[in-house]
């Protein structure tokens, strides 16, 4: 996976970890039911800060793996990977936890796994971390990652089958590995973006509705755009709605921001503004943004909407 993170130096302050302060009166609201529970789609997420990380993480991990997810509020990568794995550790139905940590109110736990940059994910199994990875990674490939974690760690953690029971059976299964996948995702391992588009292009070229390619490709694209892309291109397209370019450019910086809503608006008024090959493309940039959503995500629906309203 793209961002992988070298694990000898976090195993090695595993103990630091260890000796975090006692638990205090446990984790946020958003702490769920033990693994193989009843609960809602939040049950799985929970909050976790430096006098909760023993019993929220370490030990949790004896029953399931815990991934936590170490994040801050000015990260704009964070912001459109913490929504990703919240929602798949919903689908795991407590296969796993997911354990978010606000690492500006708790800088002695990013401190004891020597963390250099965030979004940083770490999954802790056994009371030791066990995989790692860095920055935001298109959802195919997390599910992927996710997966293996489970499968290596079915027979090791018991919570993970009681949970799996409780579900009504396996509720993560690993793909075998699609060698026309593996290309792609090589190359986002290299950090070439070119090449990992025109992977899933060609798989598209041959299964037009392969959605896991599709997903992939529109990630690809979004990430490639958003390294790119100057937070102050929201104040120079409001300073100038005429320029198109600028306007594509400030709905990327309100996407990667997690202002969804304020980029799909921008877009639907700039295709208002505008005609011919101008309202073709910023038509096709929203619907770019759209396949980074869900399909029956609330905000894509209403944006459709919109968008049919000028159009027609």
């Amino acid at each position: 996976m793209a961002g992988a993170v070298d694990l000898s130096g976090l195993r090695a302050r595993a103990d630091a970890a260890r000796t975090a302060p006692p638990p205090g009166s446990g984790a946020s609201a958003r702490q769920g039911p033990p693994p193989g529970g009843s609960a809602d789609a939040g049950s799985w997420v929970i909050d976790v800060s430096e006098p909760t990380f023993q019993a929220e993480v370490l030990e949790r991990s004896l029953q399931v793996p815990v991934i936590v997810d170490l994040w801050a509020t000015w990260c704009e990568p964070c912001k459109q990977l913490s929504p990703v794995l919240e929602r798949l550790a919903a689908e795991g139905r407590g296969t796993w936890i997911l354990a978010k940590i606000d690492v500006d109110s708790n800088p002695r736990i990013s401190e004891a796994f020597g963390v250099q940059s965030i979004p940083t994910v770490i999954a802790i199994a056994g009371g030791q971390p066990v995989e790692a990875f860095s920055g935001a990674q298109p959802e195919p490939q997390i599910r992927q990652w996710i997966a293996k974690l489970i499968n290596e760690f079915r027979d090791q953690l018991p919570g993970i089958k009681a949970a799996e029971q409780a579900a009504g059976g396996v509720v993560v299964e690993e793909e075998a590995d699609d060698p026309r996948f593996t290309a792609a995702e090589d190359a986002l391992e290299r950090g070439d973006y070119p090449a990992a588009e025109a992977a899933y292009q060609a798989i598209l070229d041959v299964e037009p509705a392969n959605e896991q390619a599709g997903a992939a490709l529109s990630q690809v694209r979004f990430l490639a755009r958003a390294e790119q892309t100057d937070p102050s291109a929201i104040v120079a397209a409001d300073a100038d709605p005429d320029d198109l370019d600028a306007q594509l450019a400030a709905a990327d910086a309100e996407m990667a921001g997690d202002q969804v809503e304020a980029a799909f608006a921008r877009l639907v008024a700039t295709v208002g503004r505008n005609s011919g090959e101008g309202r073709d493309r910023a038509r096709e940039h929203l619907v770019s943004l759209f396949e980074l959503l869900a399909p029956d995500d609330a905000r894509v629906t209403a944006a459709r909407r919109a968008l049919a309203r000028v159009l027609f």
